[in-house]
């Protein structure tokens, strides 16, 4: 390495010193200040810009940047002091014209001293950290002319006395009214909130206070909602006209509080205008608006559904509750249906579809259906009623429409096996009679039920459907086998897999020779064919079609019940029979046997037999004989059992009770499920799981869970714990 020595350089100052004018900074300032005067003037054509920029720069160069700073507001402190005077004797409704020229006058002076003062800007400002021109020169506007002490107030109360006349009606320049917006916003955010947007909403808010006041004692709900949809439409138009964008949210609460918040309670409870009303007489237009209106406050969707919760609840408690509405099952069903469309239809028009409006009315529902013990029954009922008749000539489409109603109803049971067990009645009464509509429509029933609920709840009901399929091919092989029974009598048997099909008890009864003739030969056949099985008759399940000879000779074809058939066919042997000989005759037990007669004898058109002495009941000294005189325009009569289409108090309890015994075994399974899987759980926990585990199918009542948990201790598969009676440990 060289160890030369380092050299330090060092540049010496220029030795010439310049010499400044020291009048120059004095005369530049006047030529600039005479140049700021003819602008303001508005006659500043005649000024050379380049060189004025030029005088500008030098200045800073020279140092004397703080003398063209200071001087430049002075000048322009002057010039806008003479505005402001000029603008406050403007008078009436020149003011806000003289404003708003004068404002645009200032703002084209200021664009062009701010290119004459460039240099300045870019240089001095910066590394001094005062105000910009630009910036400067809207202060100044802002400090003496909107701030004036005379223009100040003055301003305010003409933009709001506008605003007010526009809300009344009247026309006004919304341009002009734009543009001073306009000119607060440009002096910055804090002072068109300060000096104007605050005292607007301010005003805005008494203004919309007292107008709510005046509406809600002259207006019904409808008509206020009506009103306060308006005039937020029309703040927003307003905030579009000729205000800023942020003041939107600001005016529209203001709206919202004044007119909807402040008077939601009193609106929605209004007598014959509010929400109930609208609910009753469909105003599907109102209660949207009422739906959109309140949605913007706080509480307010809230407030609309419990009014419309509890106005449901109570009426469709006094739906289910009225022994009037009770009376026809499927008319009671109808009308929940016809609740049920009704919201949905609110719902999805006014609503929105809204999910807190679907599950309010879906709980409400739930609530008073299950208020009425007998829905499971009316609701299988009102299906039966369908599927026998009333679904004739309707296209699938809307057999499937009607179907998920149900469907949407029996969601709604809380006893599911209850109907299950009326549902299982009435399927095997439909499959049976053969008065089903159609069978797809049964199967589709069938197949939403399992989707619901799962493959053992219909299980049975389809074992039901192939019991009926296979008795179609068991009686062709019958006949098949015996063609000697071609001529006389038809037999047609259904055979019922016991378990399947709802437990009936083994009716007594005699059949006619011919037809017990023909019912051993099945017997021999059917045992012959299927070891290991036996046959019991439920001749109190069957029908049958026999030919009758009146009188004059007129011919019909009757369609009776089995008991009925028993009971005619002992005419042909005798004239005149008393209730007793029938009764020993026949051996029909004693309620069945007056039903049947009744039917033959009492119903008006069906009158096939004569009853002496005729009145409407059967007495055990009647007696009955071939009514000889009876017509109908009909060859074929179909005579009905007189049965009432509700179970009677007596079977509605056989039922309840079958439908407790039946909930024995769940709730037991449900229990061993439980505890195989947590093996120690405390008495509290089992009664929840358990009513959650079983909630699907029905409400276990924690009584019976706690009997069924005594049960399987008793049997061994639980134990209580020796320290916590209220524990309890599952055993292998």
């Amino acid at each position: 390495m060289s160890n030369q020595k380092k050299r330090n350089f060092q540049i010496e100052a220029f030795k010439h010193r310049v010499v400044v004018d020291p009048k120059y900074a004095d005369k530049t300032w006047q030529i600039l200040e005479r140049a700021i005067h003819q602008i303001y003037n508005q006659d500043a054509s005649g000024l050379s810009f380049e060189e004025l920029y030029r005088n500008a720069y030098n200045m800073v160069l020279h140092k004397f940047g703080d003398k063209l700073y200071t001087g430049f507001i002075a000048t322009m402190t002057a010039h806008l002091k003479d505005k402001s005077k000029l603008i406050e004797a403007a008078q009436g409704g020149s003011f806000l014209e003289e404003l708003n020229k004068k404002w645009n006058e200032h703002n084209k002076a200021l664009e062009m001293i701010r290119d004459i003062l460039m240099y300045m800007d870019r240089t001095y400002i910066e590394s001094t950290k005062k105000p910009h021109v630009h910036p400067m020169g809207l202060s100044l506007w802002r400090d003496n002319v909107v701030h004036s002490p005379k223009i100040h107030s003055r301003l305010l109360n003409t933009l709001l006395d506008l605003v007010h006349k526009e809300r009344t009606g009247e026309v006004i320049d919304r341009g002009l009214v734009r543009n001073v917006t306009k000119m607060f916003m440009d002096l910055g955010e804090s002072v068109y909130q300060d000096d104007f947007e605050k005292p607007f909403l301010d005003a805005s808010s008494e203004f919309y206070k007292v107008e709510s006041q005046e509406f809600i004692e002259s207006c019904d709900c409808g008509d206020y909602l009506k009103k306060a949809e308006k005039r937020l439409t029309e703040e927003i138009d307003r905030v579009g006209h000729y205000l800023d964008a942020k003041s939107e949210d600001k005016i529209t609460s203001v709206v919202e509080k004044e007119m909807i918040a402040n008077h939601m309670q009193r609106l929605v409870l209004m007598e014959n205008s509010g929400l109930v009303t609208m609910l009753l007489n469909d105003k599907y237009e109102d209660l949207g608006r009422m739906y959109n209106l309140f949605r913007r406050v706080t509480n307010g969707l809230a407030t609309v559904r419990d009014v419309m919760t509890s106005h449901l609840r109570e009426m469709g408690k006094q739906l289910v509750t009225d022994p009037e509405k009770s009376k026809d099952p499927v008319e009671f069903v109808q009308r929940l249906l016809d609740e049920r469309d009704k919201y949905d239809k609110i719902t999805s028009t006014a609503f929105g579809n809204d999910k807190t409006f679907q599950n309010a009315s879906n709980s409400s529902f739930e609530y008073f259906i299950n208020l009425n013990a007998r829905s499971p029954e009316f609701i299988s009922l009102f299906v039966d009623d369908k599927l026998r008749k009333g679904l004739k000539g309707i296209a699938d489409a809307d057999v499937e429409v009607v179907l998920d109603k149900v469907m949407m109803l029996f969601r709604y049971l809380q006893e599911k096996d209850v109907f299950e067990k009326y549902y299982k009645q009435h399927l095997a009464k439909r499959l049976l009679s053969g008065k089903t509509v159609s069978d797809d429509a049964e199967k589709s029933l069938i197949v939403k039920l399992k989707t619901e609920c799962g493959y053992q709840f219909t299980s049975k009901l389809e074992g039901m459907f192939t019991d009926m399929k296979t008795s179609e091919d068991t009686m062709r092989g019958f006949y098949g086998s015996h063609p000697e029974l071609s001529e006389g009598p038809t037999l047609i048997v259904q055979v019922l897999t016991t378990g399947s099909w709802p437990t009936q008890p083994a009716v007594p009864c005699n059949l006619p020779a011919e037809v017990s003739v023909l019912c051993e030969k099945f017997r021999s056949y059917y045992l012959g064919t299927h070891t290991g099985r036996r046959l019991s008759w439920q001749t109190n399940m069957g029908t049958a079609d026999i030919k009758a000879i009146f009188g004059k000779g007129q011919k019909h074809e009757l369609n009776v019940s089995t008991f009925q058939m028993c009971v005619l066919m002992l005419f042909n042997n005798s004239d005149r029979l008393s209730y007793k000989e029938i009764e020993q005759a026949t051996e029909i037990p004693a309620p069945d046997l007056k039903r049947c007669l009744q039917s033959l004898a009492c119903v008006k058109g069906k009158n096939v037999i004569k009853k002496e002495p005729m009145s409407k009941d059967i007495g055990e000294e009647d007696l009955f004989c071939v009514n000889d005189k009876f017509t109908s325009k009909f060859y074929k009569v179909k005579i009905g059992t007189v049965v009432a289409q509700k179970e009677t108090e007596p079977e509605k309890q056989e039922t309840r009770q079958r439908v407790e015994e039946d909930r024995k075994p769940q709730i037991e399974a449900a229990i061993v499920r439980i505890m195989k899987s947590r093996k120690i759980l405390d008495h509290n926990n089992i009664i929840a799981e358990v009513t959650k585990q079983l909630q699907p199918r029905f409400l276990a009542n924690p009584t019976e869970i706690k009997k069924r948990i005594e049960s399987l201790i008793e049997r061994d598969f639980l134990e209580r714990d020796n320290t916590d009676r209220k524990l309890y440990r599952y055993l292998a």
